[in-house]
């Protein structure tokens, strides 16, 4: 009996470390995250850069053989670019994790940080571009969209990218992290920009836009199957255009699942980032989830996406 209310003391007083565990936001040269979240932290980095890896090479083959000029390739395509860009990025991340210490310079450190909501928001625009063309297609306003030269294909891509390069890349280089010191052993420590009212306004904006979108597309890909599961009632699950439908949900799941969590938890995170320490570790908890996003790309290629 002595044994066990001294191993559930001793239980609860390690709980109670771990959960104490360097905290101290006013010190930039502590380590964010306790072994708890490092450990969930590099798991799910793991993951995403081990199946990512994987699904950008075997959906790069499926695009190799393709000879189609359409939208929802090319946008596919630049998926394939963007999940990559990421991916590089991520073993960056993971060594941070593990050793507890940034052993890289701070410009590499604000890049990293920047490209996982660089990634976020260009995926999200390539799932919106793919779902409209496929639903114009449903709806026959088009029989087909596809650019008529590889060289159109090209420049609406470029100028996508361009566009990231001019007004994206050279804010979050000179503004991030601008607004307090950090140590160059520490990484990903950027809360404090949002104590700034510009900042908060535009991350609101932002926050209310991706519901807002998310919900319009899941709203609209529901109507869709109920108008196909009503003209097709007695051949539905043998029926290519039903399935096909289905296959959109694919889209709209990796929103809601990858993106959404992320943007309501930081409608949350906003208001009470100086309030309490350990929301810095569960903002990036929520945010490794976007980097699953990259599991897409396996996803199309089992399924025959």
């Amino acid at each position: 009996l002595y044994a066990f209310f001294h191993f559930q003391n001793t239980y609860r007083e390690d709980f109670r470390t771990m959960a104490e565990e360097p905290r101290n936001s006013s010190d930039p040269s502590a380590f964010a995250h306790t072994d708890t979240m490092s450990a969930i932290l590099i798991t799910a980095y793991s993951v995403a850069l081990a199946g990512g890896g994987l699904g950008a090479i075997m959906m790069s083959f499926v695009l190799v053989k393709m000879n189609t000029l359409s939208v929802t390739t090319t946008a596919i395509i630049n998926l394939v670019v963007v999940h990559s860009l990421l991916l590089l990025t991520v073993p960056f991340r993971l060594h941070y994790y593990v050793s507890k210490s940034w052993a890289f310079k701070m410009p590499l450190c604000k890049l990293v940080s920047a490209m996982v909501h660089i990634h976020m928001y260009l995926t999200f625009l390539f799932y919106v571009i793919t779902l409209v063309i496929r639903w114009l297609i449903f709806f026959q306003w088009k029989d087909k969209v596809e650019f008529y030269r590889k060289l159109h294909a090209m420049a609406a891509s470029a100028a996508v990218w361009l566009s990231v390069m001019i007004f994206v890349v050279p804010v979050l280089y000179f503004e991030y992290g601008r607004s307090g010191s950090y140590n160059d052993t520490t990484c990903f420590k950027f809360h404090k920009e949002l104590q700034q009212e510009s900042v908060k306004a535009l991350n609101y904006f932002i926050i209310v836009a991706a519901t807002c979108i998310t919900c319009a597309l899941l709203a609209l890909q529901i109507f869709i199957l109920v108008k196909v599961a009503r003209k097709l009632s007695t051949s539905l699950w043998s029926h290519q255009e039903f399935w096909a439908q289905v296959k959109n949900l694919i889209f709209i799941c990796v929103i809601i699942i990858c993106f959404l969590p992320h943007h309501l938890f930081r409608a949350y995170y906003i208001q009470h980032v100086n309030d309490f320490d350990h929301l810095e570790s569960y903002n990036e908890v929520f945010l490794s989830l976007t980097a699953l996003s990259c599991l897409d790309l396996l996803s199309f290629v089992l399924s025959g996406s």
